[in-house]
Order: structure tokens, then sequence, then C-alpha cells
């Protein structure tokens, strides 16, 4: 008798088993794709040329792609920015080295690159599907949107690399960086 009843709580229904199976296979493949940064890359650039393309052709959901662009550049600030701003830690004095006698600390990003990958492409995949939804379609004169989002994004960037220059900090390395030894007078015979 007891069995029956344990039987009935171990049975997990269909749409959960499929969810979970879905949600493991997905992180399965997500976690394959993490040393691919181009391929990654690659497929968020294909998925942006479809919504771009989708755009063009129905001709509308311009509030949709201004949200889109607004979101992208609101990540694209958190990638560009470190993870402990020297501007708000007041007490600590600055986490980045401001001179040359300061110790070196290795720039660490307030949104990893992986994540805003991720963000990047969960967003042209719900932009996508929200240009299936007419109620969106809302119609605007989509110049204005286009020059306030260029004049927004002219000034974020102008603040970021103002605040890259004064902190003296770059978010971009072309590789590993690799020790060249010391640079003194003495040669060694």
């Amino acid at each position: 008798m007891e069995g029956a009843g344990n039987d009935a709580a171990s049975t997990v229904s269909p749409i959960a088993q499929w969810r979970d199976d879905f949600s493991r296979a997905f992180q399965y493949y997500l976690d394959r794709s993490t040393p691919h940064p181009v391929q990654r890359w690659l497929g968020t650039l294909a998925l942006a040329a479809i919504y771009v393309l989708r755009i063009y052709y129905v001709r509308g959901f311009y509030v949709v792609s201004y949200g889109l662009g607004i979101y992208i550049l609101n990540l694209l600030i958190g990638f560009l920015s470190p993870k402990a701003d020297p501007e708000l830690e007041v007490l600590g004095g600055a986490s980045l080295p401001t001179k040359d006698t300061d110790e070196f600390k290795p720039f660490v990003r307030r949104l990893p690159e992986f994540k805003f990958w991720y963000a990047i492409t969960k967003a042209f995949c719900v932009a996508f599907l929200m240009t299936f939804l007419s109620v969106l379609d809302v119609p605007v004169f989509w110049p204005i949107l286009l020059c306030y989002w260029i004049v927004l994004f002219i000034l974020t960037m102008k603040r970021q690399i103002s605040h890259m220059i004064k902190y003296k900090y770059v978010p971009f390395n072309a590789g590993k960086q690799r020790y060249t030894g010391k640079k003194s007078g003495i040669s060694r015979d």
C-alpha cells in the first residue's frame, strides 16, 4: 500500500519532464559555446540581420527597435565599465591604477563578455517575437527616433570614453599578456 503513494509522488508530469530535459540540453549547448566567442557573435550577428530584414519587410515596429537599441546601449555601457568604478569608491581609493607607481590590477568588467553576448542574443529573440504582435506596431515618425538614439549614443560614448581616459583603463585586450622580462641596462652574457 505504501508503494502506491510513493509512485504517485515520484511520477513527474510530462510537461515538467520535457521542461527539465530542454533546460538541461539548452544549458549543455550554452556551456559548450562558451570557448567559441567568434562563432557565438557571428550567430548573434546573423540573428540581428534577420531582425533587421523583418523590420524592413514589415516597415514597422520602430518603437520596438528603439527599445532594443536603448537596451543594447545599456548593456554596452556595462560591458565597457569596470566592476569597481573609481568614481563610486570614495573611501577605498581607485581600484584601477591612475599613476605609474600604482599597483597593476587587471580590468574586470561590470558585465562579462559571455553575459553581454547572451543578453543581446535574448534581446534580439524577444524583439523578433514582438514583431509578430500587431498591437506593438505603434505608428511613429522613425527618423526622429533614429536621430534621438544617435545623439544619445554619441553623448553616452563620449562620457564613457572620457571616463576611460581619466582613469586610464582599456576594456579590450588582444589576447594573453606575456611577461617580457625586466628592462634594464644590464646585459647577461
